[in-house]
């Protein structure tokens, strides 16, 4: 590892008693680079716009609350710059790091959250995104490989890059921020190669910002729903005070709000609409309205009641959840049966009402820790419409496949060669566990699930945190196929990075290949793009792969943006790489529509791949041209 200058804590007489003054003015002066350390220690999870907004948070709340403090006896005092030496600085910054640490908690039901765990009253910011300026393709693989650390681990990279402090330094730091073992959190963070200078780029300064516009669609559809909600809510509240007795509380469900004869309807498990278990053989549809209802509990009226209660009116103590751009109210009306079955340690009831899967879970025995979950799958079809996730359990998935599916088996996409494991369903349709995609860590293996149905169509398809899986596609935006087992062996483990986002479908082209400098062997550009059920926040990645290297390298990046999509099938990408040779290059590729590129040291070429001599630290743009002279930019 780099060898940083040593500027170990001195431990020589305790600290003075800090004043307030003394810690805002140390606060005022490094301001930037408070948030830029609370930035880079938050987690990425959090997406770019909550981390800039928390990181500003964070450092403002650093102040110590009376007008002194004697808290900064904590942290010795640090040889080195005058900043490091100075106590104000040493307890704001103990303050921003803890409350960075603190954000990447998870929240829990045993405990109640810590402040940093919300998202930050202020500042606020309505109708924007605001985000910090794209860097280059290292600050991206910095990021990525910074993001697959624990929070720990990033604060250690963060204090040894930005604070240049030596292992001891960055230990007692970490032990004063209460980390339970700084030692292997300085290991971990080895892992990653010590690119320090990269960590004062604009890529990770959220004092440089750039804006954009939120979803002004859906801000819209939210200003009229919150207009009729409070409506609703008057109306509501006089109905309360009407005599007369109304429901009763079921299982989870809150107390009723009204008396509507069509919610009641919708309530009554009389009502619900069961498809037979032939109408898939008649139907030209293959979507869940024909699919019958299944499970050992289909004629539980009890259960099925709760349910439909607790849809109507989950109680405080329903975990709910939705995804994105899913509503979650009551039914509109009568909704369509598909499951009622007992799945492990469960009781499990899934619903469909044409715009949503509904799916209710409760335990064996009674109903505390019922759950309800919601995922919107309008003009699903086909392979789409051919799984629902019935039960999660220590990272293992059951799926409830279609009457449709004859076979269905597992596939580790990270091994092409691999044989996929046959998947034993019962006779429902209810597939054994298998190991899932694991949320965070290394990315070791992604299991794909594999279902043929009755014409021979063999589909592909990955669990990604939603009731239905994504479906994965290759080829052309315009004309996508049914993905191979070699169509996702680089490219599987970027869709970490699309989990729980409503994504639809997730497609990957390999759009440009070339030949690289050196005689270093092939690489391809692939373009990886997820598209979502709500329509918008689209999500693409360009990636590079090298021939027999590892998983490829994002190279770049966009949200909501047609580019490298069936609207607009074009796609341009470039990144800095390394020769075996140890010379650095300005590698690039558009798709086969462009048919110049020209970098911005003047650099042009014909065709749509290039490769020009630079240095590590050039910052060099490119730019394509298609044949009837349009201008085509990098993703971003």
């Amino acid at each position: 590892m780099q060898s940083q200058p040593s500027q170990s804590p001195s431990a020589s007489g305790p600290a003075p008693v800090l004043d307030v003054e003394q810690a805002e003015a140390a606060l005022v002066e490094h301001y930037p680079r408070l948030v830029r350390l609370a930035y880079l220690v938050l987690p990425p999870s959090l997406g770019r716009n909550r981390r800039v907004l928390t990181a500003h948070a964070l450092t403002q709340r650093a102040l110590p609350r009376g007008r002194t403090s004697g808290a900064s006896a904590a942290i010795p005092a640090q040889q080195g710059g005058a900043h490091l030496r100075d106590p104000g600085y040493a307890y704001v910054r103990l303050r921003v790091l803890r409350g960075a640490l603190d954000a990447g908690l998870p929240l829990t039901w045993k405990a109640l959250p810590r402040r940093a765990q919300l998202p930050p009253l202020l500042p606020q910011v309505r109708g924007l995104r605001l985000f910090p300026r794209s860097g280059g393709a290292d600050e991206l693989a910095l990021d990525q490989s910074l993001a697959k650390l624990s929070g720990a681990a990033r604060a250690a990279y963060v204090l040894r890059g930005l604070e240049g402090l030596d292992d001891s330094g960055v230990r007692s730091v970490l032990t004063a921020a209460g980390c339970d073992d700084a030692d292997d959190a300085l290991e971990e963070a080895d892992e990653v190669e010590a690119r320090y200078a990269l960590l004062a780029s604009p890529e990770f300064d959220p004092c440089s910002l750039q804006a954009r516009p939120t979803d002004l669609m859906r801000r819209r559809q939210h200003m009229k729903a919150a207009g009729v909600a409070a409506l609703a809510t008057l109306v509501c509240g006089a109905l309360l005070g009407l005599p007369g007795e109304g429901w009763g509380p079921d299982g989870a469900a809150a107390p009723p709000y009204a008396r509507n004869p069509a919610a009641q309807a919708a309530l009554d498990p009389g009502q619900l609409t069961v498809a037979t278990a032939s109408a898939w053989k008649r139907s030209a549809r293959t979507d869940f309205s024909v699919w019958p209802a299944r499970g050992n509990l289909v004629g539980d009226r009890d259960l099925l009641r709760r349910a439909l209660a607790v849809w109507a009116r989950p109680g405080e103590t329903v975990q709910v959840s939705a995804t994105p751009g899913t509503p979650s109210g009551a039914p509109p009306g009568p909704a369509q049966l598909l499951f009622a079955g007992e799945v492990d340690a469960a009781r499990v009831v899934l619903f469909h009402d044409g715009l949503r899967i509904v799916r209710y879970a409760e335990p064996k025995e009674g109903t505390s820790g019922a759950a309800l979950d919601f995922a919107r799958v309008d003009g699903a079809s086909g392979p789409e419409a051919s799984a629902v996730v019935v039960n999660r359990t220590d990272g293992n998935i059951r799926y409830l496949t279609a009457p449709w599916v004859k076979a269905a088996a597992v596939r580790d996409l990270l091994k092409p060669a691999g044989k996929a494991a046959p998947l034993h369903r019962d006779k429902d349709g209810v597939t054994d566990p298998f190991a899932g995609p694991a949320p965070t860590g290394r990315c070791t293996s992604w299991n794909a699930l594999r279902l043929r149905d009755d014409t021979g169509v063999v589909g592909t398809s990955t669990d990604l945190g939603e009731l239905t899986p994504a479906r994965l596609t290759a080829g052309r935006p315009e004309a996508p196929r049914e993905a191979g087992p070699a169509d996702w062996a680089k490219s599987a483990c970027s869709l970490a990075s699309v989990r729980s986002h409503g994504v639809r479908s997730v497609n990957a082209w390999a759009y440009a290949r070339q030949t690289l400098p050196e005689a270093n062997g092939a690489a391809q550009w692939v373009c990886t793009r997820a598209e979502t059920w709500r329509g918008g926040g689209s999500r693409s990645f360009a990636q590079f792969e090298t021939a027999g290297g590892p998983a490829g390298a994002v190279a770049a990046k966009a949200e909501d943006t047609p580019a490298c999509g069936a609207r607009d099938p074009k796609v341009l990408a470039g990144v800095l790489w390394k020769s075996q040779g140890g010379n650095w290059y300005l590698l690039g590729a558009g798709s086969k529509d462009v048919a110049s590129l020209t970098t911005s040291a003047g650099d042009r070429v014909q065709g749509n791949v290039i490769a020009v001599r630079t240095e590590r630290t050039a910052r060099a743009r490119l730019s394509g041209t298609l044949a009837d002279g349009t201008k085509v930019s990098t993703l971003r």
